[in-house]
């Protein structure tokens, strides 16, 4: 893969090879009296101005982004390209016009001579350009560096004019002194020729046409991604070496920030891996599922509204929906104002779900980070020998182990390992769990909280699928 390096390198090198053919075609030129080789003079030199602007334009272009280029300086290679081109239309209507005034005779009297010199230098030029334009056409598709390709383009034309130079010299050999205008007129067009497909390009990166498939490639792309469900917009603008995409996916609104900002970085790299070049800014639209539940719903809404809701019961009772939860707000908040949260969340319920509905919230105050230490190891003991008399008691927990217990300045905090019958539904072990949970808190009311954690038996056979 080319380099920045590899650029400028490809771009000096030219300089030193346009400035030599302009002098060898030159000199030979006027030797010949030959406007063919007088014309591929011209185009060389040109073409040394032409690359010159090119190693500047690729050194400049390689800047990164700053406060007044916010893109880069990649389009100075298209403004080099659209220099080079209008460079080219000119150098095309001066030859027309002098090779027009000799075959209609209106300069009597010049003769061209066909030496030795003249044939060599034309050969040795059309190899200079094969080669040339075959690199720069290689360095230019690596690194999608306009000026280098308007190089390539440059050389390239230079290739075959100078083989219509040559076989006018070969005209003018066998004593057909027209020949060598005739052949002034096919460089000349071979030049309008590469001057217009330069200039397209040049025109359309200037205009920010977006390169053909690419829009195609970044929504093919982006909706492979799982959780896309739709790519909304796509905006796709060329500088220099790089590619700027813009893309907007719509995905499920019940998704959290976290994986929403993972979905936005695997759809940056997807877009990346088939666009090189490209830079990438991804947007997101939420958008709302018809397979959301109500629960879902009602946790978008409140996290919308930046609280924390749980225990959500959703009835449907004879077609009239009931919704019921627990509302946390500061502990401290005055209860007048914590009403008014409340009915802000349920005026928005009612919002999404229709006015019919019927909302319930309990309010209560929000769980705290607070500083804990562990308890001694004899009130551990003393709270995992509960625990495990409660559970035989009740038949269903049993093992009850790795019990922790932790001191808090608002009362104990009690965590715990149990095992179950696998088979058993979640339901039903929630219940057998907090059955547990309420017991050794009735028993204990320095407590203030339990959070038991099941297991399934290992000793239990593993329920049938």
């Amino acid at each position: 893969m080319a380099t920045q390096h590899d650029k400028e390198r490809v771009a000096l090198t030219s300089i030193f090879a346009s400035g030599g053919l302009t002098l060898a075609k030159a000199v030979v030129g006027f030797l010949t009296g030959s406007l063919a080789i007088l014309s591929e003079a011209a185009h060389s030199l040109i073409d040394f101005g032409a690359t010159l602007m090119t190693y500047f334009a690729v050194r400049v272009s390689s800047k990164p982004a700053d406060e007044e280029h916010h893109y880069g300086h990649g389009k100075v290679e298209s403004v080099t390209a659209l220099a080079e081109t209008a460079l080219l239309f000119l150098l095309s209507g001066v030859v027309i016009w002098e090779a027009g005034k000799r075959l209609l005779g209106q300069e009597p009297g010049h003769v061209v001579e066909a030496t030795l010199a003249a044939f060599a230098v034309i050969i040795v030029s059309v190899v200079v350009d094969f080669f040339r334009a075959r690199l720069l056409y290689r360095v230019a598709s690596e690194t999608a560096s306009e000026a280098l390709e308007a190089d390539a383009l440059h050389f390239g034309s230079d290739m075959w004019s100078s083989l219509a130079v040559l076989v006018g010299l070969g005209g003018v050999a066998l004593g057909f002194q027209w020949a060598d205008a005739a052949a002034a007129l096919v460089v000349a067009l071979f030049v309008c020729l590469a001057g217009w497909r330069l200039g397209r390009r040049t025109i359309e990166t200037l205009t920010d046409t977006a390169p053909v498939g690419s829009a195609q490639t970044v929504i093919r792309a982006a909706s492979k991604v799982r959780g896309v469900i739709a790519v909304d917009r796509v905006r796709v603008r060329p500088s220099g070496d790089k590619v700027f995409v813009e893309v907007v996916a719509a995905v499920s609104r019940t998704l959290p920030l976290d994986r929403v900002e993972a979905l936005k970085a695997g759809v940056a790299e997807a877009i990346r891996a088939d666009l090189p070049r490209s830079e990438v800014v991804v947007s997101i639209a939420p958008r709302a599922l018809d397979s959301e539940t109500v629960h879902e719903r009602v946790m978008v809404i409140a996290r919308n509204q930046g609280l924390a809701v749980h225990h959500v019961t959703v009835h449907d009772i004879r077609g009239k929906l009931s919704v019921s939860l627990d509302l946390e707000v500061e502990r401290k908040l005055a209860l007048g104002t914590a009403h008014e949260i409340a009915d802000r969340l349920e005026a928005a319920l009612r919002d999404e779900l229709g006015p019919e509905v019927e909302v319930e919230t309990h309010i209560e105050p929000l769980q705290q980070e607070t500083a804990g230490r562990e308890a001694p190891p004899e009130r551990v003991k003393a709270v995992q020998m509960a625990l495990a008399e409660i559970a035989a008691a009740g038949g269903m927990v049993r093992d009850v182990h790795d019990v922790r217990v932790r001191e808090t300045d608002d009362g104990e905090i009690v965590n715990f390992h149990c095992r179950v019958d696998p088979a058993l539904s979640v339901q039903a072990v929630h219940e057998k769990v907090d059955e547990l949970e309420r017991a050794l808190r009735r028993r204990s009311p320095t407590i203030k909280r339990v959070i038991g954690h099941a297991e399934p038996r290992r000793d239990a056979q593993p329920p049938a699928r």
